[in-house]
This record gives structure tokens, sequence and C-alpha cells, in this order.
């Protein structure tokens, strides 16, 4: 089977892809055929070396997690009627094995594609989608209530400002560019543009959703109105958004990453988002695919913030 491998951490030019043995699914195991596969910039910082601690990643390795594609055998003790099922899962059950045109998968990581809803589209949901459910489970947001996306239109802002939308919230996407601002404007949010002369100076939020983290997250925190609701999802610019003791003490706090009790609902999460997405409540944004050899060309993309939405790699 073919694979993209990590042997050293590094820039793009470390991943190559190289032929290994196609496995054989153990007992309790999936084998799965992969027609897409996620890419995105978690799996950059790993490559990096720069990657969250608690993944625990080392070389050699194969990055990937989520990806789409049909059951082809199945291990011991698991139920035959998975063959030949479209699915969307997360390779090896979590992080690692999803550049690969083959992956070993867990039934309980595993979802059957709705009738109707497309692979890319499916493995574009499974992880973005049930972290936006979850942030959104912990901060709910009430219609009538003004809520800032940042980034509002990337793969999990983006479908962060659908579901605020849908909940009857006015939402704000962040956003760099007059291309992304029209999409922001197409998911029914309004587009504040960080990088012109239209900074974020002036009005108040009663929620901020914060995936960039630094500077911009500083500023974000200060537009909350008293009793806001501040939820701190990632950090995209290289740094962690800080909050000071004043803005502590008049604000709710919420850091997703300091929650790992609450992510044992993932499945539950993951199926409601395929079932929005095939009900046609939700879309993911693709923004670029590849093929499955073209992955360090992924990479320099994603690090160079070449496209909008969810990269793909496609075996």
């Amino acid at each position: 089977m073919k694979v993209i491998r990590v042997s050293r951490f590094g820039d793009p030019s470390v991943l190559e892809q190289v032929e290994l043995p196609t496995p054989e699914p153990a007992e309790g195991e999936l084998r799965v055929a992969v027609a897409a596969a996620g890419v995105g910039w978690l799996d950059a910082l790993i490559r990096r070396g720069d990657g969250p601690a608690v993944f625990g990643i080392e070389p050699p390795y194969v990055p990937g997690g989520a990806v789409a594609g049909t059951v082809e055998a199945v291990g011991a003790g698991v139920d035959e009627t998975w063959l030949g099922k479209s699915v969307v899962s997360s390779a090896a059950g979590g992080y690692g094995g999803g550049y690969a045109d083959t992956v070993i998968a867990l039934p309980d990581d595993t979802f059957p594609i709705p009738a109707g809803l497309d692979p890319q589209q499916a493995v574009a949901l499974l992880d973005d989608g049930s972290t936006a459910l979850a942030l959104l489970e912990k901060t709910p947001v009430q219609a009538g209530e003004r809520i800032l996306v940042a980034p509002g239109v990337g793969g999990l802002g983006s479908l962060l400002v659908q579901l605020a939308h849908a909940a009857g919230a006015t939402v704000v996407a962040a956003v760099r560019g007059e291309e992304k601002a029209a999409i922001a404007r197409k998911l029914g949010a309004e587009a504040l543009d960080y990088s012109a002369s239209e900074r974020l100076t002036g009005g108040e939020f009663d929620v901020v959703f914060d995936g960039v983290g630094g500077t911009l997250g500083a500023s974000a925190v200060a537009l909350l109105a008293d009793g806001g609701r501040f939820s701190g999802y990632g950090m995209s610019s290289g740094a962690e958004t800080v909050i000071g003791a004043e803005d502590r003490n008049r604000l709710t706090i919420v850091d997703m990453a300091q929650l790992p009790e609450f992510w044992p609902e993932t499945p539950r999460r993951v199926r409601e988002v395929l079932r929005l997405a095939a009900a046609g409540t939700l879309t993911p944004i693709i923004g670029r695919t590849y093929p499955l050899a073209e992955a360090s060309a992924a990479h320099r993309d994603i690090e160079a913030r070449r496209y909008v939405g969810k990269g793909l790699l496609l075996p």
C-alpha cells in the first residue's frame, strides 16, 4: 500500500511516499480503502516537531487521522455487515496513519456516511464538525446574541458560523481579505477584516470563539461585554491568547484544551454533524484537494494559507 511517511521532523520535504505491506485487520479492527484523507494545520505542526505534547508523536510515523472510504475487510469479532459500507473514520482510532491508501480503524471510531453525503464532505466534517458541536455545547449561544468567530471561514470556523447562525445569533466572522469576507457573508455572517483598516475596534459581543490566539485573541477579549463568554480552542497564530486577571473576573472563560472529560461524547457529535450535513443544514468548505503523493505541496499551501477551508489528500 502507499503511505506518506515522516522519517524526521522538518519542513514539508520530509513527507515522502513509500510502499508498505497492506495490513490485515486484527481482532476487533476494520480495514478501509481510503477515498479521501483530511490534511490540516495540526498535521503541519506535528510534522515540524511543534505538535501538542498530548499526541506524543515521534518519527518515523504516518501523519493524519480523519479518512473516508469503503470497508474492505474486517477482523475477527467484527460484524460483517460493515463490509462494503462507505464510512468516515479516525485511522487507528486516533492520530496517525491517515495519509495512506489503506488504513486500519476501529468500529467505535467509524461511522457510516449517510446517503447523499459526499465522502469528501464527510471527512471534512469528522473532526471539525464534532469539535464545533462540542464548543457550542460548552458555550451555548442564544438567538439575538452577537457572536465573534475567529478565524471565521476556516474548516472549523465556517461550521461554527453556520451553527451559530442557525441558532438565531448575529454572527461576525473575523477574516482576512475580500475572498474570505464574501464566503463569510454567504454563510450568513457579517465579515470583519482584521488585516485592513477595519480592525477589531468598537462594538460588544456576547460570545467569542477564538482559534487564532495571540494579538487577535487579546483584541477579541477586549470586545466582550461584561458577563460575556470567551471560548478558546486554538492558536493558529502560534501564540496563546493571554487573558489578564481583570478580564477573567468579568468574563466566563472556557478553554476546551483543559476539558478532556468533555470528549467522550465525540461519537454522538459525529453522527449528529453527519446528519445535519446530509439534511443540508451544514456544509463544510473544501479548500483544495491533492494526490496523496503531493502531501508536501499540501503542507506548503497550509502554512502559506493559500486556500480557504479543508484540505484533502486523494489516494
